[in-house]
């Protein structure tokens, strides 16, 4: 009876063993179809707006803005990213032709991109932050009070559905830091 067991168990064992290893085994993506993927990406990367200047000065704006919030009472937006990334475009589409996303942010908001890039890394206003980009990836979301005190980060990939974003979950954590 216990050989019958010990077997049992074993076959059982290995059989769990091999799916997890066919549930993390790479599949291999046919070279054409990878090209057309990067192809289609780069094409629909045009198109969308370039909201990112890596020119700018950062802390000059991001001052600019805290006297804004506290005149206007609203929070601070800071989507993190730059023009490379096209779920930082794709996010800031969303926003811009979703009325009434563009309505919460309008009411709640004075809105910022802050460039992350080559041209130029914005590395004191980041480290200002813990360097959430190198946590999260990009875009990341840095909410400031209107005094320009950092309430909260946030990743952006809890917002992503399918190859786009969550107008619900994107509603809620525009609402959850809008100003009390």
């Amino acid at each position: 009876m216990k050989k019958t067991s010990l077997k049992y168990f074993v076959a059982l064992f290995m059989g769990f063993g091999s799916i997890a290893y066919a549930q993390t085994e790479k599949v291999k993506e046919d070279p054409k179809v990878i090209e057309q993927k990067k192809k289609a990406a780069a094409a629909e990367k045009a198109k969308l707006p370039k909201p990112y200047n890596p020119k700018a000065n950062a802390q000059k704006d991001i001052e600019a803005l805290i006297v804004q919030a506290k005149k206007e009472n609203k929070n601070i937006m800071i989507q993190a990213g730059g023009n490379w990334c096209i779920w930082c475009l794709r996010f800031n589409e969303f926003v811009q032709t979703t009325p009434e996303l563009k309505g919460i942010v309008d009411k709640n908001y004075v809105y910022y991109h802050l460039n992350f890039s080559p041209d130029n890394k914005n590395e004191k206003i980041f480290s200002q932050y813990g360097n959430p980009g190198d946590k999260f990836g990009y875009p990341v979301f840095i909410v400031l009070d209107k005094d320009g005190k950092m309430i909260h980060v946030q990743q952006s990939d809890v917002l992503e559905q399918d190859k786009g974003y969550s107008l619900e979950k994107t509603k809620e954590f525009f609402n959850q830091w809008a100003p009390k």
